[in-house]
């Protein structure tokens, strides 16, 4: 929140800077590479999170041929590797600053992001860019940036190739053009649906009040992720499911047959009684036995993975009955992403 809060200060304090030549208001979109070799993400054991292909758009404002500030976002799709080896959704938002140098097409880029992926995280980011057109208000970009994390240390690059429109003023000399002859009086646009958007530019009718819209009144959507746990405890050297945890289990198979992208990784594990190759296989066996459960209710075996960690992972060390119980067990957290409406302010 601190974050948007900056950003959208900057965009305020631009509009209301004197116009100079070369200032204005810029949108762009890019396409974009992003190289990531995240490890230990917290709430996914035993996944990594690698590079990610990306697009987004971003909105500027040119202060004069020297200096500019923009917000960026960017939809991303991560490649996991690890315990599990699909993709995963993300975004990237954040404002940088830019800096011409000696008002010539190669620019310094610095900023700051966030990126949602797991977890949300902050990394601070530096890069050089290029123009490699600019004609008639229109530009080609490309920039390339490092990353490096505010909140865990990791180090990461970006690639970006993307156009924008400056809707300013040019630096170029301006004719001078006769006054001309005072108009007749036309009427206010119109705007039925009172969203901001001028009904002849509205190509999303009588939106809800309660939406935010973009440049063509339609509702805006933003990604939210969503997850449901389970944990199922097991007898002293058992690996039958009882009864008591049926309906925890039908729970995550409804939540994955509403979320046909989500998968799971039930991870077993088992106390420290016994021999730990035992335990290795036992606690295998405890995660196999969920499996069946979850098939049973109609999950693909394609979208479950099974784990055993024996007594590698032990949630309580202490050598009493009660310890050893809540060792043997079974846990599983499913994530999926949902579009959400994003509401009017």
């Amino acid at each position: 929140m601190k974050l948007k809060a900056l950003s959208i200060a900057l965009l305020v304090a631009a509009g209301a800077a004197h116009a100079q030549d070369d200032e204005g208001v810029f949108l762009g979109v890019f396409g974009d590479y992003y190289k990531s070799e995240w490890q230990n993400i917290r709430d996914a054991a035993s996944v990594n999170v690698d590079k990610s292909t990306s697009w987004g758009v971003e909105l500027g404002y040119k202060f004069d041929k020297y200096w500019a500030a923009r917000l960026e976002y960017a939809d991303m799709d991560f490649d996991l590797s690890g315990a599990r080896t699909d993709s995963l959704s993300g975004s990237r938002f954040g404002i940088d600053g830019l800096y011409h140098i000696n008002g010539d097409p190669l620019y310094g880029i610095f900023g700051i992001k966030s990126i949602d992926a797991f977890e949300s995280m902050t990394f601070a980011n530096l890069g050089a860019g290029y123009q490699l057109l600019n004609k008639d208000n229109w530009s080609v970009n490309l920039e390339a940036l490092a990353y490096q994390g505010i909140d865990r240390g990791y180090s990461d690059y970006n690639a970006k190739l993307g156009v924008s429109y400056l809707f300013g003023s040019s630096s170029s000399a301006e004719k001078v053009e006769a006054a001309p002859a005072p108009a007749a009086p036309v009427a206010a646009p119109a705007d039925a649906d009172q969203d901001g958007v001028m009904d002849a530019d509205d190509q999303c009718a009588n939106t809800p009040m309660t939406d935010a819209v973009d440049s063509k009144g339609c509702t805006l959507y933003r990604d939210e992720q969503v997850s449901v746990n389970l944990l199922v405890r097991f007898p002293h050297d058992a690996s039958k499911v009882t009864e008591q945890y049926f309906s925890d289990i039908k729970a995550v198979a409804e939540f994955m047959a509403e979320h046909s992208d989500a998968t799971v990784v039930l991870e077993g594990h088992a106390s420290a009684v016994g021999a730990a190759q035992y335990n290795q296989w036992l606690s295998k066996k405890r995660a196999d036995a969920v499996a069946k459960q979850l098939v049973k209710l109609g999950v693909a075996e394609s979208r479950i993975s099974t784990v055993g960690y024996g007594e590698e992972r032990l949630k309580n060390t202490a050598n009493t009955r009660a310890a050893h119980a809540e060792n043997r067990r079974v846990e599983a957290q499913v994530t999926s992403t949902e579009k959400v409406k994003v509401q009017r302010k």
